[in-house]
């Protein structure tokens, strides 16, 4: 017998009670990802005047995936002489990688859809990444079978089992199912429809859709208002839609706009020769090789550890102030020309007279990369690259190691944990996710994967942890179509460009991909 707190228990009840005391003990985990503390530099810290000055044609702010792609455009058009400025200590944004011993990991963004085939300039650097090998006599893109994903793609739990595809299907009333057919059916028809301007109502990028005021109006209804009004009430579909909502947006139906819930479903109309619509194209590190691959063109011109803090544009030349973390200097890059690859809450912190407009939402997230040894089989359909939990906090797991080429099991697993911090509004999400300690995260974590995998915890070996303050924008009613969004789009300077996502409302790859080549274009164009 043992006496604990002025009682007796047995000798297999105090170990019991220290087993679960120490259930988390065995897993090592860390912060890691975006720099908090250096990016509030800019908000909190007040910067004297630059002890040097440098020269050069263009610079570009930001190396996230529009800094990136604005790079790639200048090299090609054969303007060598500009500096890309990044924050962080390596560029490609929210769609950055890591790795470990086991496997290449995303720390953001992992896949890529088939692109729309109108979409040339994508195109074009998918093949130029190798990625997409050739055309078909029809036309059609083929894309190389290593970057399509690899079957199974995805399954859902729900009801105490694993189910394929992550529309619900086990369990579902002759109703529901109905409805769920409905909605399928009213996507497809809006995924082919067109405005009065004959364009599609739904299209990537976003400035390419319709301005019918039949489909743009969709914008000033929130998601959860048009289910309503189209009297879809099914609890599984409402579940999905939410699903799919917080997954491209990091809010749920009762926040985003209609018009923007509907783009998820109605604006990809990709074909290929080898490939079905709805697959994706995805790789261990995730959007990452798209980074790895965007970075050589800009290699020699990156400096990254730069807090930009001050824009000061006039008719023949653009001052790119910055503190450089790496010496401790304020220094000056004067320049003809210069893209602001920022979002809006920074951007409007650099440019003169900037005011920062609340339209702006930014939704923060968690993602976590988990090593363990082996993902446990669980009842019902086999693990697949997209794993999701009905009704759960996250949106479940990525299996790493999907696109492994070697048939031999790895010796340990990795999956991509994500989590949308959409519990509370974005400001106190994101206090309360800096707040907390890397053990209380693998705790959280470690709880919600026991649902599916009872005991999975004890498998666990280290979490490796990316808290994204200002994750993706967020399309709420009336953001997509509002003057906010379009005022930020514009410039009061003629050699002062905006590349970034959150100028089109929906943070996806391409998006950033259109507006880093569209601020270059127009860079190169006032370069003569």
């Amino acid at each position: 017998m043992a006496i604990i707190a002025g009682g007796t228990v047995t000798l297999s009840q105090y170990l019991a009670c220290m087993e679960k005391k120490d259930k988390y003990g065995h897993i090592s985990s860390r912060i890691s990802g975006a720099s908090a503390k250096t990016g509030h530099m800019l908000r909190d810290r007040q910067f004297g005047a630059p002890s040097a000055t440098e020269y050069t044609d263009a610079v570009i702010v930001g190396g996230g995936v529009a800094g990136l792609t604005a790079a790639r455009k200048l090299h090609h058009s054969g303007v060598t002489n500009f500096r890309l400025l990044e924050l962080e200590p390596h560029t490609g944004g929210n769609a950055s990688s890591g790795s470990n011993a086991y496997s290449a990991y995303p720390l953001g963004a992992h896949y890529l859809p088939i692109p729309n085939n109108d979409n040339k300039p994508l195109l074009d650097l998918l093949a130029e990444a190798g990625i997409l090998l050739g055309y078909h006599p029809d036309g059609l893109p083929i894309y190389n079978e290593t970057d399509l994903c690899y079957d199974p793609e995805e399954r859902l739990y729900i009801r105490n089992r694993w189910q394929e595809g992550l529309v619900p299907q086990q369990g579902l009333s002759q109703e529901a199912l109905a409805e769920i057919r409905r909605f399928l059916d009213s996507m497809e028809a809006l995924r082919q429809a067109k405005g009065s301007d004959q364009r599609y109502a739904f299209d990537i990028p976003v400035d390419n859709s319709s301005a019918d005021a039949t489909f743009r109006q969709l914008d000033q209804l929130t998601m959860a208002d048009w289910m309503d009004q189209q009297g879809y009430r099914s609890e599984e579909l409402r579940w999905y839609v939410d699903y799919c909502c917080r997954d491209d947006y990091g809010a749920g139906l009762q926040a985003i706009s209609a018009w923007a819930g509907i783009h998820y479903f109605a604006s990809r109309k990709g074909k290929a020769a080898n490939a079905e619509t709805s697959q994706l194209l995805t790789w261990p590190q995730g959007n990452g090789r798209l980074v790895q691959h965007l970075q050589q063109f800009s290699r020699d011109q990156t400096q990254t550890g730069c807090v930009v803090y001050r824009i000061t544009p006039s008719a023949g030349e653009v001052l790119v102030d910055y503190y450089d973390t790496h010496t401790h200097q304020l220094r000056r890059l004067a320049a003809k020309a210069c893209i602001l690859a920022t979002p809006q809450f920074i951007t409007q912190r650099l440019i003169p007279g900037g005011a920062y407009h609340h339209d702006f939402v930014y939704s923060p997230w968690l993602v976590a990369n988990i090593t363990l040894d082996y993902v446990p089989a669980s009842s019902g359909y086999q693990l697949c690259w997209d794993n999701v939990i009905y009704k759960g906090k996250s949106l479940g797991y990525v299996n790493a190691q999907q696109q492994r080429l070697s048939q031999e099991a790895p010796a340990k697993q990795v999956v991509t944990y994500y989590l949308p911090l959409d519990h509370l509004d974005p400001v106190a999400s994101r206090k309360y996710a800096i707040a907390l300690s890397p053990q209380h995260w693998t705790k959280l974590i470690a709880d919600d994967l026991e649902i599916p995998h009872p005991g999975i915890t004890s498998l666990i070996r280290d979490v490796d942890i990316t808290v994204w303050g200002h994750g993706m924008i967020r399309p709420h009613k009336g953001f997509i179509t509002g003057a906010a969004r379009a005022a930020a789009q514009q410039s009061q300077w003629p050699n002062v460009f905006f590349a970034h996502s959150d100028l089109s409302g929906i943070s996806i790859f391409e998006e950033a991909f259109y507006h880093g080549n569209k601020a270059a274009d127009a860079l190169v164009h006032l370069l003569g």
